[in-house]
């Protein structure tokens, strides 16, 4: 018997349901709300320090979700709760900690961002070097494409800061992080992955510890009584956690993590319509013909993932 309850009284229904949807329309929303996050990031820096805002976020998602999952994680064994604990700290908290605090220390946000994009090419390596997985050469010219699309994209915002040269390294280990946490939750088994919502409450648990102890030492961990903080905590909330990283996964299970992370690469010119949206900030060609070329990668991997993989 699955050590495991399920969230509903009718699991086969709801795998259904989501399976009935296409995977290119998660994707796309994937997308959206996971470009949110720099942009929540963006926001909330005018009202509370960027890792307060974070720490608030995960203590809102365990909240909200543990009237829902309580019975399912009763259940569940301890390895097994410590195993997704794992995966959750590093794409979670070591994701997140590694991006935001190299940007609080100086790193250029652009120049940050530009070193999350990289998760395509450092799940693939990764991939490659540690599990000893054969991607088609296809795949890999599809990420490269992919990747010099973001970097057009991304051209006009890079700069070198003032930032201890050490710190530039930890948005590369936050992208590390997740890619690590991604290749794992990949090779559990079946009886070892939790449902979609107790993974997630689990993830914004722990890493609500996490970013306890880390902004604890640095100050205060009371919310700030403003409209601003409030606006950003709900944000990051809805969009950029329960979409963002809920989508994720989601897709996670619908596709190959090559493919998940590479459609990721539409993340940085989305982020940048956002951008345009919210703080009326200029749009251009050059981001216009960036998207094209990570579009042109991401069919390229998708394409190639096809033909080694038919349904």
């Amino acid at each position: 018997m699955n050590q495991h309850t399920p969230l509903t009284a009718h699991p086969q229904a709801t795998r259904a349901w989501r399976q009935a949807i296409p995977l290119p329309l998660l994707e796309a929303a994937l997308i959206l709300t996971w470009s949110s996050g720099f942009v929540g990031a963006r926001f909330s820096i005018d009202y509370a320090p960027a890792l307060l805002v974070v720490f608030w976020r995960c203590v809102v998602v365990t909240l909200i979700l543990l009237p829902f999952v309580a019975k399912s994680l009763r259940q569940t064994s301890l390895p097994v709760l410590l195993k997704n604990a794992g995966i959750g700290l590093l794409a979670m908290a070591g994701y997140l900690a590694g991006v935001i605090q190299g940007i609080a220390l100086g790193v250029p946000a652009g120049l940050a961002a530009l070193f999350a994009d990289l998760l395509p090419m450092g799940m693939a390596l990764l991939a490659a070097l540690v599990l000893g997985q054969r991607l088609a050469w296809q795949v890999w010219a599809g990420l490269v494409i992919g990747l010099v699309g973001v970097v057009v994209v991304t051209h006009g915002a890079l700069a070198w800061g003032n930032a201890p040269l050490w710190a530039y390294g930890l948005p590369l280990l936050g992208m590390l992080s997740l890619a690590v946490a991604t290749l794992w939750q990949k090779q559990l088994s079946a009886e070892e992955s939790l449902g979609l919502l107790p993974n997630l409450w689990l993830q914004c648990f722990v890493s609500s510890i996490a970013f306890a102890i880390v902004e604890g030492t640095q100050g205060s961990l009371a919310p700030i009584p403003s409209t601003g903080f409030a606006l950003s905590v709900l944000w990051t909330v809805g969009l950029s956690t329960v979409g963002g990283y809920g989508l994720y996964w989601i897709c996670l299970r619908r596709a190959t993590a090559t493919r998940v992370a590479s459609v990721l690469y539409l993340s940085p010119p989305v982020t940048m319509v956002w951008a345009w949206a919210m703080f009326d900030e200029p749009l251009s060609w050059q981001m216009v013909c960036g998207m094209l070329v990570s579009g042109v990668g991401i069919w390229l991997v998708v394409r190639a993932e096809a033909r080694q993989n038919p349904s």
